[in-house]
């Protein structure tokens, strides 16, 4: 029987969303035994609540590391791997999720697949869809052998709850190797978003055609009368408008919003790969032919600069009327 491990986040007492995305893959896959593994501080804190998603949680409860979370996370990990030996490891594809995937690859020398976007069950093995060339070609692939590490993009699945609440289990590690300290030399903290784009249900996005860095006060303004976030092109990240962490994309992020407003952008294959997952597309754009007007749901024809404006007014007028 195949024993299937999501291995979750967990950030102030609270799993990420992505954590509960990835216990409804592993139950999904059906067949086999699976678990939602959380290592951290924090991790009996968030455990309740991943059980709502998951058939079990495994519990691996520390202090504050001392260094970089992902290499905490990667021992631990690495020896429950060798106690237990489950079958395949589902982890997020997230900055710290790359982290103890690289690490666990080393600990563990178990084989790995990355960028899945899907994900099935077929002939007994798990079979992982890619994203690759930018987006335009979609691989099917598979582990020559029984076990491995499949790294998911997050927004790949809806996070379901599970018909029955999961059992949560307390694991102790007494003894774990720890990987050699890392020196950090220096930090840098910048300001995030006021609102995330990860888990926002509405997200506003602004690409070239908003003009410049001035231009996304017009799209901050429009997400703000919406409840949402404010998203951007790489184009515009290159450029020094916006920050990195509200890049959405081929190499930025995958988002799911249930709205998602498309502002002066073309809509490129590498950006159709954030947010082609979105509940409903809207684009404004001026140009009726631009590659965004093949798949999203409602195309305004139009300048950006007028109808944003009003757009924003119209939606802020219906809420004092609410009020």
């Amino acid at each position: 029987m195949v024993t299937v491990w999501a291995v979750g986040e967990v950030a102030d007492g609270k799993p990420s969303k992505l954590t509960l995305e990835l216990a409804t893959t592993a139950r999904s896959l059906g067949g086999g035994e699976t678990a939602t593994l959380l290592v951290g501080e924090g991790a009996a804190a968030a455990a309740a609540e991943v059980a709502a998603f998951s058939t079990r949680v495994m519990v691996v409860e520390t202090g504050a590391p001392g260094g970089p979370v992902a290499a905490s996370m990667a021992t631990r990990i690495a020896a429950l791997v060798s106690q237990r030996s489950p079958d395949l490891l589902l982890i997020g594809a997230t900055p710290d999720g790359k982290d103890v995937a690289g690490a666990l690859v080393g600990l563990t020398d178990l084989p790995i697949l990355v960028n899945g976007s899907g994900m099935t069950w077929e002939d007994g093995a798990p079979h992982v869809e890619m994203s690759t060339f930018g987006g335009r070609l979609v691989t099917r692939s598979t582990f020559t052998g029984s076990r491995g590490i499949i790294l998911i993009r997050p927004s790949s699945v809806t996070a379901e709850q599970a018909q029955q609440t999961g059992e949560v289990e307390a694991i102790p590690l007494d003894a774990v190797d720890e990987l050699p300290p890392v020196r950090v030399t220096d930090r840098v903290a910048k300001a995030g978003a006021a609102a995330s784009i990860d888990d926002a249900r509405v997200i506003v996005g602004g690409g070239r055609g908003v003009g410049d860095a001035q231009g996304f006060r017009l799209i901050q303004d429009l997400a703000d009368a919406l409840g949402g976030a404010v998203g951007a092109t790489r184009a515009v990240v290159d450029a020094g408008w916006i920050a990195y962490g509200q890049q959405i994309g081929q190499t930025g992020k995958i988002v799911k919003p249930s709205l998602y407003l498309a502002c002066g952008i073309s809509g490129a294959i590498q950006h159709k790969v954030g947010v082609q997952t979105a509940g409903t597309i809207v684009a404004i754009n001026k140009d009726p032919d631009a590659p965004i007007a093949e798949f999203a749901d409602l195309l305004v024809v139009g300048d950006l600069f007028q109808i944003v404006p009003a757009l924003t007014e119209a939606i802020q007028a219906r809420r004092r009327g609410s009020s």
